[in-house]
């Protein structure tokens, strides 16, 4: 029995750590490109349809490089929660990418069932 116990929580703590794995690496893509100002590429490749209709590539592109960000600038996640509910996964990061002379605070949220798109974002200058 005890066996079996430690089985579920290895097993748990595997998907678990794997999802939040999988939504760090997506984020992590996606800030990667948004720095680099690629940020074209960023939006077709990572933002969930519904959210295009909400945010033009135009609008997403110039509210980008409003921020100023550079080669100095570097992400750092400090908060992953993933979860699933009725087969659709969900992801919410947070955190802050630091450039030389100034902060910007992230916030993604991304859905879906196979594939996790981008719902929700939230990019400006910390406060």
């Amino acid at each position: 029995m005890l066996l079996l116990v430690v089985l579920g929580v290895v097993i748990l703590v595997n998907v678990v750590g794997g999802a939040a794995s999988q939504a760090k690496g997506l984020a992590d893509d996606f800030t990667k490109k948004v720095i680099a100002g690629d940020t074209s590429a960023a939006y077709d490749d990572y933002l969930d349809p519904a959210l295009q209709e909400q945010l033009s590539k135009e609008a997403f592109m110039s509210g980008v490089r409003s921020l100023g960000m550079d080669g100095s600038c570097r992400p750092a996640y400090n908060d992953v929660k993933v979860a699933t509910n009725n087969g659709v996964k969900s992801a919410e990061v947070a955190g802050q990418i630091a450039c030389t002379g100034k902060k910007v605070d992230l916030a993604y949220r991304f859905e879906g069932k196979d594939q996790l798109l981008m719902t929700s974002i939230k990019l400006r200058p910390a406060s």
